[in-house]
Parts: C-alpha cells; sequence; structure tokens
C-alpha cells in the first residue's frame, strides 16, 4: 500500500486525516515524514525550551498533528498493527503529549482566582437572573430539574462531538425552554440582554486576550 504513496507537504495530509478521519495510503508515509522532522529537531535543540522562537508554533503544531493522528488510528485500528507496535506509538504519543499538553502552575492558580473571585462578586446577579428575571414566574423545583438535566445531556454531547458550548448559556436557554413549556412567559428584557451578551462574548474576549496577550509578550 504504502509502495502506490505518494505524499506533498506531510503537515497537509496529517490535517487531512484528521479532518475526515479517512486513513489513506499515504497516511502513513506522512505521520512518519512528520515524526521524522519532529525527531531531527529534538536531535538538534535536545528541549523545547531551547528551540528558537521563530520555530515553536511549527514544531508544537507538528507535535499535535502527530498525537491526534495516533489518537484516530489507535481508536480506528486502522492500519491493522502488532501489539509491539501499538505500544510503540502508546509510548510515543505519551511523551508527546507530556512535552504539549500540559499546565504551568501559574496558570491553574490564575484561572482559580479568576474563577473565584468572579463567582464572589457575581453569583447573586446569576442566581437571582437565572431564577427569577427568565421567566416573569419564579423557577419552580420541577422547571430547575428539567433545565438542569437538559444541560447535563446537551453538554455532555458537547463533550463527545468536541463542540465548545456554554454551561450557563444551555442552563439559561433550559430555563427559558421550561417557562415556555409552563406558560410562564418570558422577561423579553432579560432574553434580550442574555442574547446580547452570547453575540458580544466572543469578539470581546478575543480581543481582551489578544490585548493582553501583546501586553505579557512586551513585559515578560
Amino acid at each position: 500500500m504504502q509502495g502506490s504513496a505518494s505524499i506533498g507537504d506531510p503537515r497537509d495530509d496529517v490535517t487531512d486525516y484528521i479532518r475526515t478521519k479517512e486513513f489513506k495510503p499515504n497516511t502513513m508515509l506522512a505521520m512518519r515524514e512528520l515524526a521524522n522532522g519532529i525527531g531531527t529537531e529534538m536531535a538538534i535543540f535536545k528541549q523545547l525550551s531551547a528551540v528558537p522562537h521563530e520555530h515553536v508554533r511549527n514544531f508544537r503544531n507538528d507535535m499535535y498533528l502527530m498525537s491526534e493522528g495516533i489518537r484516530l488510528m489507535q481508536k480506528s485500528k486502522q492500519p491493522a498493527m502488532s501489539a509491539a507496535d501499538v505500544a510503540i506509538l502508546k509510548n510515543y504519543k505519551g511523551h508527546i503529549d507530556k512535552a504539549t499538553r500540559f499546565i504551568p502552575l501559574w496558570v491553574k492558580v490564575a484561572v482559580a482566582l479568576a474563577l473565584g473571585l468572579g463567582t464572589m462578586v457575581g453569583w447573586k446577579r446569576i442566581v437571582v437572573t437565572v431564577g427569577e428575571k427568565i421567566g416573569k414566574n419564579h423557577l419552580t423545583y420541577a422547571q430547575g430539574a428539567a433545565a438542569e438535566i437538559t444541560a447535563m445531556a446537551t453538554i455532555g454531547a458537547a463533550d463527545g462531538l468536541g463542540l465548545p458550548v456554554s454551561t450557563t448559556h444551555v442552563l439559561s436557554s433550559g430555563v427559558a425552554g421550561t417557562m415556555l413549556a409552563n406558560h410562564s412567559g418570558l422577561q423579553l428584557s432579560t432574553v434580550r440582554n442574555l442574547l446580547l451578551a452570547w453575540v458580544l462574548t466572543l469578539p470581546m474576549a478575543m480581543m481582551l486576550s489578544g490585548f493582553l496577550f501583546f501586553a505579557f509578550r512586551k513585559l515578560f
């Protein structure tokens, strides 16, 4: 199969495999070329911290592509491999993931503090909005249970499909649905504000994170 295969840019071929999940004759060749490139880079620079800044992005992207490609091969069991080859790939993927899929301690601390402070400051407003201001009547126990079950199922399905969803958006939509089903009516001003927040969250978060990243790069 490999004898009749040909590849161009191995990154493109592996990316196409990850996108389509279709293992082609050139897929293994592309992954081998990508692995050889990663090995060569590591032999030259020895560790990630020594990789020149202009090469870091491509180098890390190659490692992510290899890890995801191996994961798909393991999941689909294509191509057929011996137990020894499976063990080698698993070990290789483990080393790649340790080098790329980690969260520095300071990031964990910063996120925990941000979430904690945000909850301390805004919890009451969130609770009052969800429980009292989406519908014209207060949320009942049955409506709360239905909304939470819906949120659980929706978020679970989204996680399985790899879709990015917001817990708050899903829950507030579930509450609105229970209000309509119960003929309680909706407070249109609150619904309008929620919709506006959903629309503005993405661009505002992108601009803020981009500004902070630019500022941190200049400072550090």
